[in-house]
């Protein structure tokens, strides 16, 4: 059938000559220019903004300001940020939209008949600001004294969201341990630096909907938080995905979306019917939206003798940044995972997001996953040193199996597969076979390569994270198959016949990792049809209900169920004898939880995936560069719905996961972005990256996945930093609690070590 088989990607060709649209190639006739002007004010007041010389620009049409913004706030999971920092008091006791908290808040919308005019009145608007003490970092924010950021939010603090874990007795088990290893783990921005930058058009389309053209990751998300801000009903909003290059999460907050549909509404309230297009250069990208978080984990883990985990006790913060985004949600995937995929009888957790003046953290492949999972598999394999025990032994002694209690005190959902994951990795890399020699390492094209100083490393470890959105949200998912064929006999009630073909309707979107290709093989799969049968439309708020996020590894698992239930819907009207027959479904997973408060068992998930992988390198000890040459991933998916698809997810993950590892440095000081451009932050070039990659794909199924399909997009990326650091104590006896782990980095700490 069509499931286990790679088809081309419908859009593959267009992509490859260019010919396909992404929202940022579109022009329509007659569209203006918007143009967005950052605040560039990490920590201020707005006391006066003049626009009179901007607005008298040859070819400026409209400058857009707070006044416009009949609702002037959103946030995703929490409204904490206004649409465009203006003058005076706030309406509602909405977040106080006269303080500039960031420096890519938005001041106004320049709205011209060319960018040049647009760039030309962006100049000339004058602002006057009371500046405001800076909240740099996490330190700075829970200092005493130090300034509240957000004075409207109940908590009345900086560390303004706060999850515990409490189980068992911690303090006794200590109290008992043979072995006990400890650490503070410093965690990075990491950039997306998805190839497409933010772009939208906004215009009203024939049913008077203000309209937004974009590339996200949720467009019925989009569009409450579109009309949220505009004061506007759902049903006059209407979202449309053009092809999306890339996203990681990065998309899945706002960035260009209210503000051109803002400006249009502005001026067709002035008569003016065209449409609105705003493209965000690089620079503004990098400045302009949110990262994966930095932060901090304080760390202890207690064993007996013969290694199983006795106890975790742990503290962690994330900097949220100037807004939370989604820094509430990513800090309760850092809160589960900080304590790793393992059997933990007692456990002592908390974890803080904490706002500050810096860039936003949020959403970044992984969720809080990859910081968490950095923690616990550093801890692990310290363990793993002390105790004198191989480290994928160690695992496989405490790893968490069918039957095991969460670390939140209730049974895992059925299917955990991470034992199997676990041999299947070790096995594949040959794990315990000596290693090869150091490869000799040229640090420089002009230098010689040299293994004199080279020596060669290889580490280990698993990762656990939650398919599907978690802690109580109302996960859904909806989609819509209409069958066609025998149109002759609609309505004489015969169901005699077959289908001929299929409209499939999904509002899920696909970022780049080929979700439409997929969502396509599933429809044919479900319905008997061939792929070339299935005739889809995607990404359309007016054509399609909610999918949810392209996020959480949970599209295939939860739209794969979708389908599965619209497939059946139309087999019925089908087998009644409509023509066409139409079938919608709308699945609900099994609910969840969220987090107690006191620490009580909790079911924070209803599916999760797993992965393993090992890292086999080389470092230069003279000038700390590192040369990644074998990357063993195994990860359980459940069923392949399309193997060269579910392989590029791997091996894209984890080149990922080796810039944030090794090269991805994001400098901020004092709340401003120092290195917003490629040049200075260096993601991995083609000769930067593993020279191999191997893709382990088990096929455990998950009871509860469509077809056994378990998530898999976001876990090769999660364990990699901690398997790089194990391979560089291997190579080195150094541990590295933070990271990238970059050649100055590298070389700095051996030299500490060597010295001390």
């Amino acid at each position: 059938m069509s499931l286990g088989h790679s088809p081309n990607k419908p859009d593959a060709a267009g992509k490859v000559t260019g010919d396909t649209n992404y929202a940022g190639d579109l022009a329509p006739d007659g569209a203006l220019v918007a143009k967005v002007i950052f605040t560039n004010q990490p920590h201020a007041r707005l006391l006066a903004l003049s626009t009179d010389a901007a607005e008298a620009v040859d070819g400026v049409v409209a400058i857009v300001t707070s006044d416009h913004v009949p609702v002037n706030e959103y946030g995703l999971t929490m409204p904490d940020q206004p649409v465009l920092i203006g003058v005076g008091a706030t309406p509602g006791g909405r977040v106080p939209h006269d303080v500039s908290r960031w420096e890519a808040d938005h001041l106004a919308i320049v709205v011209a008949e060319t960018q040049e005019a647009a760039d030309a009145a962006a100049a000339l608007i004058e602002a006057t600001w009371e500046p405001l003490p800076i909240i740099a970092d996490i330190d700075a924010a829970l200092a005493d004294g130090a300034p509240v950021l957000h004075t409207e939010h109940p908590s009345g603090t900086n560390d303004y969201h706060h999850y515990v874990i409490r189980k068992g007795d911690a303090a006794a088990a200590f109290a008992e341990a043979a072995h006990v290893v400890e650490g503070t783990y410093e965690v990075p921005y990491q950039e997306h630096a998805f190839l497409q930058t933010e772009a939208a058009i906004g215009w009203f389309d024939d049913e008077g909907r203000i309209t937004v053209t974009t590339g996200g990751q949720w467009t019925h998300e989009d569009q409450e938080q579109i009309a949220h801000a505009l004061g506007l009903e759902m049903d006059r909003v209407r979202v449309i995905y053009e092809a999306i290059g890339g996203a990681f999460g990065g998309k899945e907050d706002m960035s260009l979306q209210i503000v051109v549909a803002l400006a249009a509404t502005v001026l067709r309230d002035r008569g003016i019917h065209r449409p609105v297009k705003a493209v965000w250069s690089r620079e503004e990208s990098i400045v302009g939206h949110h990262k994966r978080h930095r932060g901090r984990v304080i760390a202890r883990l207690a064993a007996d003798a013969e290694g199983r985990i006795l106890a975790v006790e742990a503290t962690g913060y994330l900097d949220a940044g100037a807004y939370n985004y989604t820094s509430n949600k990513v800090l309760g995937n850092l809160h589960l995972c900080v304590g790793g995929a393992y059997e933990i009888p007692n456990a002592h957790i908390d974890s803080y997001a904490v706002y500050t003046n810096a860039v936003p953290g949020g959403a970044f492949r992984g969720f809080g996953g990859p910081q968490g999972c950095f923690v616990a598999e550093c801890q692990m394999n310290k363990l793993a040193e002390v105790s004198g025990i191989d480290p994928v032994e160690l695992r496989r002694r405490n790893t968490l199996r069918d039957g095991s209690i969460g670390i939140t005190g209730t049974e895992l959902p059925p299917g955990v597969s991470l034992p199997e994951v676990i041999d299947a990795c070790a096995d594949a890399a040959d794990w315990t076979s000596p290693k090869p020699d150091p490869v000799p390492i040229a640090a420089f094209a002009s230098l010689p390569a040299t293994s004199a100083t080279a020596r060669r490393g290889r580490g280990f470890a698993c990762a656990y994270k939650n398919i599907g959105f978690s802690f109580g949200f109302p996960e859904r998912s909806e989609a819509t198959i209409v069958l066609h064929g025998d149109e002759a006999n609609a309505g004489s009630g015969d169901g005699s016949g077959e289908p001929t073909s299929a409209e499939l309707f999904l509002a899920g979107a696909d970022v780049g990792q080929g979700a439409h290709t997929a969502f396509v093989q599933m429809a044919a799969e479900a319905t008997g049809l061939s792929f070339e049968q299935i005739e889809p439309t995607f990404s359309d708020t007016a054509t399609s209900g909610d999918s949810g996020s392209a996020s959480a590894s949970r599209l295939s698992w939860m739209t794969g169920n979708a389908i599965l239930g619209a497939a059946e819907e139309a087999d019925k009207a089908w087998r009644d004898g409509e023509r066409p027959a139409l079938g919608h479904f709308r699945y609900t997973p099994p609910p969840t939880e969220m987090l107690d408060p006191d620490g009580a068992p909790t079911v924070p998930n209803f599916a999760y995936g797993y992965v393993a992988e090992t890292v086999d390198l080389t470092v230069d000890v003279e000038t700390g560069h590192i040369v990644v040459h074998d990357v063993v991933c195994a990860v359980d998916v459940g069923r392949v719905i399309n193997p060269d698809l579910v392989v590029g997810q791997v091996e894209g993950a984890v080149i990922q996961a080796h810039g944030y590892a090794l090269s991805e440095n994001l400098v901020v000081a004092d709340g401003r972005i120092l290195n917003p451009r490629f040049s200075g932050y260096l993601i991995p070039g083609i000769g930067d990256i593993p020279e191999q990659v191997r893709s382990v794909l088990l096929e455990v199924p998950d009871p509860r996945g469509p077809f056994g399909v378990r998530g898999m997009a976001e876990m090769p990326l999660m364990p990699y930093a901690p398997a790089v650091v194990a391979a560089l104590h291997d190579a080195t006896g150094v541990w590295f609690d933070e990271f990238p782990l970059t050649p100055s980095r590298v070389r700095a700490k051996l030299r500490e070590a060597l010295v001390g």
